[in-house]
């Protein structure tokens, strides 16, 4: 038996014994797959892309919710700066009531940050159910792909719907459908982009995904100023119907992730996977000889338990320590990264310019994971980007020259951007394969967690500065510091199983194995 493959196990006719060590499916995959190829390529930007719709639709309450600007009507009143200080019949709206939310139901900043928080906050909310309630299905039953699609298709549908909203009451429900929806995108997209390459490509094609994340935060600006004195609804038919139809393209042109079928024992689609990703001079030597003959698959039970994955997590108490610590880390980067792009209109600056750098600065952070990712030990990044965060977030408060302050908050959301991508490619890698999506999904979370209460703290930092970037600094400056509980992954193979991780983790703590 010459030509076997490498994931399956080979008994003599003699005895029912292993013969052959099996080799970890890395190596596996990455004896199949060859090169990367431009199979591979298409693919994982394909998948990549849905954080372009993501972003959109994360973002879009910038424009959507903005507190519009107003003029004094009567001589009288013409010195006041408070409009919550002057009759209502002795002001109005600079644009056209229905430019904004805020402005077409009444929803002034006299109502507290509280009320005037809720509509974004809905969504992170949404976020946060949903990220619970189906982190797991994309690790038991659906399989990366179909949550991907399904997940994009019910954002699209719901931000289409949103459009249609007659009042705030709705809205803030369809936002938090919306959000319940679009949960496990991020981590669906990451997870099987990177399970359809190599080991060597992993944390490069890890970082497209984070790039496409900018595009859609940079587009926005660009779209809203299109439709500058239009509907804040059309904002929403621009950018959801394009979703709806990306999702079709990934459903019928995207292939499942090949670890995942390994994982659920489903023989067939894996090799047809890896037929169809493999580099052209590898295909040859992937026959039916090579998968199936006289070997055996050792197939896991198929469970049908689909929160397994996470009593996994939580039962496994190494599993557990490092699941609560990075999403500590994970909620401070959060209520940063998802609270400076909404706290922009508290500055003196002109709103689309202000959101367009914030989305240019993601570019730079992006760019330097990528190409640095291979060099950077996990912990030392975000533990230093987190520090580098709150330091400038403190300063946009204390600083009043106004050039500084815009300065210094383009650092901090510049390092909590870059902390943002290290952070998920950090937790890629410290998961095995069976529960990699559910952790990412928690971590995720956490993030999201952290956002729900950004929008609060903006509203309230309208008033008094401290309360939105004072607290945004300090908290993410605490939180990093958890990182010191995880342990460095830079280098190390996926592990596939529990089992397999917790072998790895001993034979480094016993100084055996350095990888």
């Amino acid at each position: 038996m010459a030509d076997q493959n490498p994931l399956l196990l080979q008994r003599s006719s003699e005895s029912p014994i292993l013969v052959k060590q099996q080799p970890s499916l890395d190596d596996t995959i990455e004896q199949c797959i060859g090169n990367f190829g431009w199979t591979q390529f298409f693919q994982a930007t394909l998948v990549s892309f849905a954080w372009f719709f993501d972003a959109q639709q994360t973002f879009i309450s910038v424009f959507t919710d903005a507190q519009p600007k107003w003029h004094s009507t009567s001589p009288s009143n013409s010195t006041c700066n408070n409009i919550c200080e002057i009759p209502r019949d002795s002001w109005d709206w600079d644009l056209p009531a229905h430019t904004s939310i805020i402005s077409e139901w009444s929803l002034d900043q006299c109502a507290g940050s509280i009320v005037t928080g809720l509509p974004a906050s809905s969504l992170f909310l949404g976020c946060l159910a949903g990220g619970f309630a189906l982190a797991t299905l994309a690790d038991s039953s659906l399989g990366r792909k179909n949550m991907l699609v399904l997940s994009c298709l019910f954002m699209s549908l719901t931000g289409i719907f949103t459009a249609l909203s007659t009042n705030v009451w709705m809205y803030i429900t369809l936002r938090f459908i919306s959000g319940f929806g679009k949960a496990t995108i991020g981590t669906c997209a990451l997870v099987l982009s990177t399970e359809l390459v190599a080991k060597k490509w992993r944390g490069n094609v890890g970082i497209i995904g984070f790039i496409c994340f900018t595009l859609g935060f940079l587009s926005l600006p660009g779209v809203a100023y299109l439709t500058k004195g239009s509907s804040w609804r059309l904002l929403y038919l621009w950018t959801c119907v394009p979703s709806a139809f990306y999702s079709l393209f990934v459903h019928f042109l995207v292939r499942e992730s090949p670890r995942w079928l390994y994982v659920k024992g489903r023989k067939e689609e894996f090799a047809e996977t890896l037929r169809s990703i493999a580099a052209p001079e590898n295909r040859s030597s992937l026959t039916q000889s090579f998968f199936g003959g006289c070997v055996e698959w050792e197939e896991e039970s198929q469970e049908t338990d689909v929160y397994l994955a996470m009593k996994i997590l939580l039962q496994n108490s190494w599993a557990f320590r490092r699941l609560v610590a990075v999403m500590v880390v994970g909620f401070g980067v959060g209520m940063i990264y998802y609270g400076m792009p909404l706290g922009l209109g508290n500055l003196s600056f002109d709103l689309y310019w202000s959101v367009a750098l914030n989305a240019l600065s993601e570019f730079p952070a992006s760019f330097l994971t990528f190409f640095l990712i291979e060099k950077l030990d996990r912990k030392v990044s975000v533990l230093g980007l987190a520090l580098l965060n709150g330091i400038c977030s403190v300063g946009c408060v204390l600083v009043r020259w106004k050039r500084m302050q815009i300065g210094l908050e383009l650092v901090s959301f510049f390092s909590a951007c870059a902390a943002f991508d290290v952070l998920l490619i950090y937790t890629l890698e410290l998961f095995p394969t069976c529960v990699r999506n559910s952790g990412v999904s928690m971590v995720r979370q956490a993030l999201v967690f952290g956002g729900v209460f950004s929008p609060v703290l903006v509203a309230a930092g309208r008033k008094n500065g401290f309360l939105s970037y004072g607290v945004f600094g300090v908290t993410i400056a605490v939180c990093g510091l958890f990182v010191a509980c995880l342990p460095e992954t830079r280098g190390r193979t996926l592990c596939d199983t529990m089992d397999e991780e917790e072998r790895k983790n001993e034979a480094i703590n016993n100084g055996v194995d350095k990888v």
